[in-house]
């Protein structure tokens, strides 16, 4: 009886062996070590408070794994996530971090973060309304005085940690140019907050609008 063997046989186990020898190349490639800067997100933070001071929005993490899921592409989605949940009252909080705060690829490996902790500071939301107050540059043509001013709104919203929003009485307008105003007109302008910590809750544009007469 004669046995038949499957044409090309020696190509098939010629490319078998080639896929088995590049796997073993691959499953053997040796770990390297490197270092990534991940950007740091949060989640779950109470509406009724604020991150505030100078915290680190990014950290150095130290990784191993293989080269090829290493490269700034295969890294490319990882952040450091901190889950603030657990925080209720304002104050300060510190966390480490962890493998478990990284979305890292499979097969790499967290070593340690730059820092390894962060300390955050919490304060508690609130709002106020302020007045707003009109800025002037130059002076008005000899001859003429304003007799009317008025700004729209009169008052806007601000939000910030409440200390920062007790401590702000009063937003100012960008300067309106008096130096060429011969009579009544509207100038529409921005509002502007000395604090940076402290934002408008609406539009900060507004009106100001003058009644300028002759002597």
């Amino acid at each position: 009886m004669r046995i038949r063997l499957p044409k090309n046989l020696g190509w098939k186990f010629g490319s078998l062996l080639a896929s088995v020898l590049l796997w073993l190349a691959i499953s053997v490639t040796p770990d390297v070590v490197t270092h990534h800067t991940a950007p740091i997100l949060y989640r779950n933070l109470s509406k009724d408070l604020m991150v505030i001071g100078d915290s680190p929005d990014e950290l150095h993490v130290e990784l191993r794994g293989p080269s090829r899921d290493l490269t700034s592409g295969a890294l490319g989605d990882t952040v450091a996530m901190l889950d603030l949940a657990s925080v209720k009252t304002a104050g300060e909080r510190t966390f480490t971090i962890s493998d478990t705060n990284l979305s890292l690829p499979p097969g790499v490996t967290f070593l340690r973060a730059v820092p390894s902790q962060l300390r955050l500071r919490f304060a508690r939301m609130a709002t106020k309304d302020v007045p707003v107050e009109i800025r002037f540059t130059g002076a008005l043509p000899s001859g003429y005085k304003i007799k009317t001013r008025g700004v729209a709104p009169e008052r806007l919203r601000i939000a910030g940690a409440e200390e920062r929003i007790a401590a702000v009485n009063s937003v100012q307008t960008d300067t309106v140019d008096l130096n060429h105003a011969r009579g009544s007109g509207t100038y529409l302008v921005d509002a502007f907050i000395a604090d940076p910590q402290v934002h408008f809750e609406s539009s900060p544009k507004v009106i100001v609008t003058l009644d300028i007469e002759r002597n």
